[in-house]
């Protein structure tokens, strides 16, 4: 089981918080997946199968393998409607630590 502390120190990190009662629903979410992946880990044969990159086999099916020219956005474009912009980019609040 993954220590309440450990879960708190992570959330830290990301800059947020919860209450005890969210840290142990989490503790008892993450033994669940933990125990599904131990049985994944039995499969016969599992260590065989190549990992997954994406969850399509087939790129194609959602145009990600086509790229047309037309379709590409300006600088100005892009940050025209930004709240925030810095040297040409896009500037967004920092999250985590």
């Amino acid at each position: 089981m993954i220590e309440k502390e450990k879960l708190k120190k992570y959330a830290n990190k990301l800059m947020f918080d919860m209450k005890d009662e969210e840290y142990e629903t989490l503790q008892e979410e993450f033994s669940i997946i933990l125990k599904q992946m131990d049985l994944i880990g039995q499969i016969e044969g599992i260590e065989k199968v190549e990992p997954m990159t994406f969850p399509y086999a087939n790129n194609s099916s959602l145009g990600l393998d086509e790229f047309d020219e037309r379709d590409v956005l300006t600088v100005d474009e892009v940050i025209e409607n930004a709240k925030s912009t810095a040297k040409d980019q896009v500037k967004v609040p920092k999250v985590v630590d």
